[in-house]
């Protein structure tokens, strides 16, 4: 199966070994929780879907890749203790707590979660003194004589022994006791995550063209020649800082990330022709309404590969706008939840002031000051238990500072004033919508100004079916388009996409 059922496949599982009867235990009692072990190509994502479950889920995580691990960090190291049997006292051999169990007490004590994910990676390339213990922790949910806790569930993976020479098959009395799960590399599947992380428009663009290459791994006369999902990703990363710094990622530096030399040079030379692509089709003067003729003869005569480019041109520049006007409404949405509670507290405030007939009336700046102390508890606890996506951690931020300006905003006007102190709250807080409608018109406008130029330069073709298609991959597309009238967008849909409806694209991308 494809990451995406494997991410849904854990969750369910998740949520039935967690889910309570009427006197608080488990449906599912602890031993009969079967530990989940994904296999998979190494690269594809298993590591980074065990973040996004349990930021989901709302429980802790716990991981650890057990080749760093000796036989006595894992199982903890033997001491002599003293028992009594049959009135007589005997030495004994225990051991210190391993210590990967007690990072789970450490993260329970942390954050408070008392429920979450133990995630053991390459659980199958243990060494030969380990793999005892191993077969203990799948089997019994030890590690030595300690015991997982309570409503912390096992996670392992490992690679297949094609990838990795280490491998160590489990026995069957070992397999007839987990929850095995199988994934292969999805590029359709990876792609939709890919667009919610902003991963740079030339990877995108690239394997849209030449998707054979998302995922290879050849044995040659040279050893291994590879490129993953994970080092699509990375490379990504360092394209977006090199433009930030200047500099050039060449052929050496695309070969860091694409351990395959045919790919790496592929792409190398593709980069840099996506970036003459964007001066030569002049992506600029397309966005401000200003389609010429030299560009429309030029791209009529321009190969498939060249015009699916410029698609990818024109659909970053759309999934970018889109992206932030989301985010600008979901601090929008957070700021007005902590303003509504701000404005519920000075109500309540003044309820007791009229009961205990006192004339000092709570101060806004001094109120405002506790919700944003709630915002900051809020943030620093969800931060410290890792439960935060990167959207959530930027709202919270951003709303903080928003409210930090308004308490002083309120102290440096003097306002003391209920009614008075609120009214200019309304007022920034209408900046801020203002801001975000700005962002909306933005959006809305790159979306016409690139319907314009498939219009014109395409018409109802190809290009314009992949263009509606990557859109409905982007979830921060399709929600900002849930909300933002754009009618040739419905139209093209109806006529080159009859099968997605646009509920049943939210449905979709909910699951993403």
């Amino acid at each position: 199966m494809n990451i995406k059922r494997a991410k849904e496949e854990i969750k369910d599982s998740i949520q039935a070994y967690l889910l309570r009867d009427a006197f608080g235990e488990y449906e599912i009692p602890t031993m009969g929780q079967r530990p989940v072990l994904l296999l998979g190509a190494p690269g594809i994502g298993k590591t980074q879907i065990m973040e996004q479950i349990a930021r989901e889920c709302k429980i802790g995580l716990v991981s650890y890749t057990i080749t760093h691990h000796t036989r006595q960090s894992a199982i903890g190291l033997p001491f002599i203790a003293e028992r009594s049997y049959g009135g007589k006292k005997q030495p004994v051999t225990e051991y210190t707590m391993s210590e990967i169990v007690a990072s789970i007490y450490d993260k329970m004590e942390k954050t408070g979660l008392q429920e979450g994910i133990l995630f053991i990676d390459e659980i199958n390339c243990v060494s030969e003194t380990l793999a005892p213990a191993m077969l203990q922790f799948l089997q019994c949910k030890t590690f030595g004589s300690h015991a997982i806790p309570r409503g912390w569930i096992i996670v392992a993976a490992g690679n297949p022994p094609e990838y990795n020479k280490s491998v160590r098959e489990f026995d069957v009395v070992t397999m007839d006791r987990v929850k095995k799960i199988l994934v292969e590399p999805d590029f359709s599947v990876w792609k939709e995550y890919a667009y919610g992380q902003r991963v740079h428009p030339a990877v995108l663009s690239y394997l849209n063209i030449r998707p054979k290459y998302f995922y290879q791994m050849e044995q040659t006369v040279d050893g291994k020649e590879f490129v993953t999902p994970r080092g699509w990703e990375d490379l990504s990363r360092i394209l977006y800082v090199y433009e930030k710094l200047g500099k050039r990622a060449d052929r050496e530096v695309v070969s860091q990330y694409l351990q395959h030399p045919r790919v790496a040079k592929d792409f190398a030379n593709y980069l840099e022709l996506y970036k003459k692509y964007h001066t030569d089709y002049e992506v600029e003067a397309i966005f401000q309404g200003k389609i010429s003729q030299g560009v429309l003869k030029k791209v009529a005569h321009a190969a498939f590969d060249e015009r699916l480019s410029l698609v990818g041109l024109l659909l970053d520049r759309c999934a970018g706008a889109c992206k932030k006007a989301q985010e600008a409404e979901g601090c929008l949405a957070l700021l007005l939840e902590q303003l509504k509670a701000y404005q519920r507290i000075m109500a309540e405030d003044l309820e007791e002031t009229d009961r205990t007939e006192s004339n000092r009336e709570p101060k806004p700046a001094s109120v405002l000051g506790d919700v944003l102390a709630e915002v900051t508890n809020r943030w620093q606890r969800e931060r410290e238990a890792e439960l935060l996506s990167r959207e959530e951690d930027y709202a919270l931020r951003r709303v903080q500072e928003l409210l930090e300006q308004y308490v002083q905003r309120l102290k440096i006007e003097n306002l003391s004033n209920r009614d008075q102190a609120f009214a200019r709250i309304r007022d920034w807080f209408g900046e801020e919508r203002e801001n975000y409608e700005k962002l909306c018109n933005q959006a809305g406008e790159a979306l016409e100004r690139s319907f314009d130029f498939l219009e014109v330069a395409f018409g109802v073709s190809q290009e314009m079916t992949v263009f509606l298609t990557e859109l409905n991959v982007s979830r921060d597309c399709v929600e900002f388009l849930q909300t933002w009238e754009c009618e040739r967008y419905y139209q093209y849909n109806r006529e080159l996409l009859p099968g997605e409806s646009h509920k049943e694209l939210l449905r979709r991308i909910e699951q993403l």
